[in-house]
């Protein structure tokens, strides 16, 4: 049966997932710069006879994998950057283990299955939109199905992320002594605080399906100096893009109005093309949810812990072109969550190890279910 060789080659196949996922999470890579991560992961899937394109379609950490001919298209996603200063406080170090291991199990099916494997190689989901770019390289087209799994606190089956977009904010202002000629500055410290108070007060009139928050990354430079430049880094939720698109234009009027007060420049620019709301593609959802089951997972329904489902993923844009799942899959970690350097730390050991040959195994045998049907 093909669902038991995918599992037995998974099962051979243990020690050298879990070292590459070790591998992934003791060397983490932040956006744009996974070269060595990507690199590790291509050549996992290279050993196996997949036919490797690095720097693919221009993107010097993206690659595409792929193996068989048949007429079914799978394509299989890998994420492998790191947060800044947490490391793989996210997952994605599991994200490709999980990817290659299903793979992996696949490519000796392949022609008996009818299966094209294409496994993506996706840098820079914490923020750049590295799918997103691949998409517009016209990466992705054509597939009969996308998928991945996320590492989460608990099983989850359907991702259901906000819209996202971010964006880099700046003012410029004027310098001066801080003592002796304040009246010669402008203030750009003192936008910011405007721009947050009246984000803050806006939050009342906002939808909870919204979402505002961000960071200032460059607030000044010397206490007895009237900060001239000021720069933060904004990300701004909602149910989709065009609640996203209605929600920007109110979040943009607080930022003018610290440029207003002050008198100081305000430059808006975006990092990355927004990331979409996800689109399940169901038949898949419901054959995941069955094998999962059959692996003895159980889907959370009602902890808080489920609420990495809502986070925002560029693998929603993905799922607006081609049919698609996300699901997730649980790493025993409660209390600790997503983005908390105590996740991280979760993200190696026998629980994560468990949900990385699960996981893997759960997709492999999705990919043979949709495939057959």
């Amino acid at each position: 049966m093909s669902k038991d060789a995918a599992a037995r080659t998974i099962a051979q196949d243990a020690e050298r997932l879990i070292q590459l996922s070790e591998l992934l999470h003791a060397n983490p890579e932040t956006a744009w710069e996974e070269h060595r991560s990507a690199r590790w992961v291509a050549e996992s899937l290279e050993e196996a006879g997949f036919a490797v394109t690095p720097a693919y379609l221009g993107l010097e950490t993206a690659f595409l994998a792929t193996y068989g001919s048949g007429p079914f298209r799978l394509g299989l996603c890998a994420e492998y950057d790191a947060l800044p200063g947490l490391g793989h406080a996210c997952g994605h170090n599991l994200i490709s283990a999980i990817t290659v291991g299903a793979a992996r199990a696949l490519a000796p099916l392949a022609d008996a299955a009818g299966l094209t494997i294409e496994v993506y190689g996706t840098p820079a989901e914490e923020g750049g939109g590295g799918k997103i770019e691949l998409l517009e390289r016209g990466a992705f087209a054509g597939l009969d199905l996308a998928m991945m799994a996320h590492p989460a606190p608990v099983d989850v089956a359907e991702a259901e992320p906000f819209a996202v977009s971010h964006s880099h904010v700046s003012y410029q202002g004027k310098a001066a002594h801080a003592a002796a000629y304040p009246q010669q500055g402008v203030n750009a410290a003192d936008a910011f605080t405007i721009a947050q108070v009246a984000i803050g007060l806006l939050r009342q009139q906002l939808p909870p399906t919204v979402r505002v928050h961000g960071v200032m990354t460059n607030g000044g430079e010397a206490p007895n100096a009237i900060p001239a430049h000021t720069e933060g880094r904004w990300y701004v939720r909602a149910e989709s893009l065009a609640q996203l698109a209605e929600t920007e234009e109110k979040v943009w009027r607080c930022f003018q109005a610290g440029a207003l007060a002050t008198g100081a420049t305000l430059d808006i620019s975006p990092e990355s093309r927004p990331y979409a709301e996800f689109r399940t593609f169901d038949p898949a959802l419901r054959a995941y949810v069955q094998n999962a089951h059959q692996l003895g997972r159980v889907f959370d329904r009602g902890s808080p812990a489920r609420a990495m489902n809502r986070a925002s993923t560029d693998m929603g844009n993905v799922s607006q072109v081609v049919p698609a799942i996300h699901p997730y899959i649980g790493i025993n970690s409660a209390p600790a969550l997503n983005h908390q350097p105590e996740f991280a730390a979760h993200c190696v050991g026998p629980d994560a190890e468990k949900a990385l040959l699960d996981a893997a195994t759960a997709l492999a045998w999705t990919a043979l279910d949709i495939s057959a049907a």
